[in-house]
């Protein structure tokens, strides 16, 4: 792996800020159930802080937990809603507008991003605030990028960041990185396996 750049500043310890009473009684329907038997079926997103030279940038990103591959991804300043309705809506055109499908998230209880996801018909999952265990597919994802990938210190600016970020996931993370849950193949690699045997069962 390419050693990055790292910057000479400190981290200052983030802190989030609360951005409204937008709080909805929305059941927890996944319930830790991490295991699926096809993609396009359960995807779980979540927004983690990335330090950029002068100010804290934000992540959104959305899982596709069948083989833990990451089907949108969205960076931004502003912490906002519209930065993880951009992240699903990506996810949603880049995985040719699935069915049936259901989304766990956490704080993810905007209008914007409701109403998002009424217009793409899929069922929302609120994982409970402050259980990291609900959502433990993204926390995983997290960790691995801040551990392997992102300099202790953060990134130097903004556009490093995110050409950073951009290389880990589609590249490092996706096509090279081996998964304990896929048995050692990447996502695109299990993903590959699961359309292959499809394939096979079809022309059987």
């Amino acid at each position: 792996m390419k050693e990055l750049t790292l910057v000479s500043c400190q981290m200052p310890v983030h802190r989030y800020k609360k951005t409204g009473n937008e709080h909805l009684a929305i059941p927890n329907t996944l319930n830790r159930k991490f295991t699926v038997d096809r993609p396009k079926q359960v995807w779980c997103g979540y927004v983690t802080y990335v330090w950029t030279g002068k100010r804290w940038s934000y992540l959104a990103v959305v899982l596709d937990i069948y083989a833990r591959q990451v089907v949108g991804w969205a960076f931004s300043n502003p912490p906002d809603s519209e930065l993880t309705a951009k992240a699903l809506r990506l996810a949603y055109e880049s995985r040719g507008r699935p069915k049936g499908l259901m989304c766990q998230g956490c704080h993810y209880t905007s209008l914007k991003f409701r109403q998002t996801l009424w217009r793409f018909q899929i069922t929302q999952s609120m994982s409970r605030r402050g259980n990291c265990w609900d959502n433990a597919p993204m926390e995983r994802f997290f960790r691995s990028l801040k551990t392997k990938w992102m300099p202790t210190v953060g990134w130097s600016s903004f556009a490093e960041a995110q050409g950073e970020i951009s290389r880990y996931i589609t590249g490092y993370y996706s096509q090279v990185r081996p998964h304990t849950f896929n048995g050692g193949l990447t996502p695109v690699a299990a993903e590959a396996v699961y359309e292959n045997c499809l394939l096979t069962c079809d022309q059987n």
